[in-house]
């Protein structure tokens, strides 16, 4: 059943880098907004005549905390029209009518496999909610891999939050890879995602594993093909395209 549209205010808005802001959202009419790690919501945004024309959908990138505010984190895109209005046209007490959380890009009900975390740039949204949410609640995993593709280390979103979280949640390891870093610091890459995820196969023997695979198309189709030549099936992968 598809969720009624909602009065949202933004309350707080962080600068995360020089090109992306984090957007707290409460939602007034509820006293808590729940969500499926993974999940998303649709904002219809004062930009166009056509509704259609005015939605854009952002995953959640904070975890079911029992409140009824959530965050999105958003990059400003070269003549975005959704985009430039939240950086240009809104501001902290702005309303914005929402819809969700909707979607299926969520973690299996049993986490009895590794799980591969592929994304790029803002698609570590769905991957910070699903990994805290692990952590809070306790659940039972198997090794959980987050491999974050990013051009330079100011890009690297949450990352001392991600640092953290794997000093302190057994067998949840964070892989950054930065592209246009020559050098890098220890125990991070340097290049692009897919050296990454192959090198840890490899070096796990093929173990059974689901992957998630979250961020701009190119990457994701070419992840899609080379996680099928290294064995596994289609069904083991999972993806939510950006942009």
């Amino acid at each position: 059943m598809l969720e009624p549209w909602r009065k949202g205010i933004i309350t707080k808005i962080e600068q995360a880098t020089p090109t992306t802001r984090r957007f707290f959202i409460t939602i007034p009419e509820m006293e808590i907004f729940d969500f499926k790690p993974g999940q998303f919501v649709t904002l219809d945004l004062p930009i166009h005549e056509q509704k259609n024309k005015r939605w854009r959908s952002y995953s959640i990138a904070s975890a079911p905390n029992g409140t009824n505010t959530f965050e999105l984190i958003i990059v400003l895109l070269p003549d975005g029209l959704g985009t430039t209005y939240l950086f240009k046209g809104a501001d902290v007490g702005t309303e914005i009518m929402l819809r969700g959380p909707v979607g299926v890009f969520t973690m299996p009900s049993v986490l009895d496999k590794d799980l591969y975390l592929i994304c790029t740039g803002t698609g570590i949204a769905p991957f910070r909610s699903m990994v805290h949410y692990i952590h809070k609640n306790k659940i039972p995993h198997k090794n959980i891999y987050l491999i974050f593709g990013c051009r330079t280390l100011l890009d690297a979103l949450y990352k001392d939050e991600m640092i953290t979280l794997a000093v302190n949640e057994p067998n949840f390891f964070y892989q950054p890879t930065f592209s246009k870093v020559t050098d890098v610091p220890n125990g991070f890459s340097r290049g692009y995602v897919h050296a990454v995820y192959e090198k840890i196969i490899q070096e796990n023997n093929f173990t059974p594993a689901n992957f998630y695979l979250c961020g701009w198309k190119e990457m994701i189709d070419e992840a899609r093909e080379k996680i099928v030549q290294l064995g596994y099936e289609k069904k083991d992968i999972h993806f939510e395209l950006y942009g």
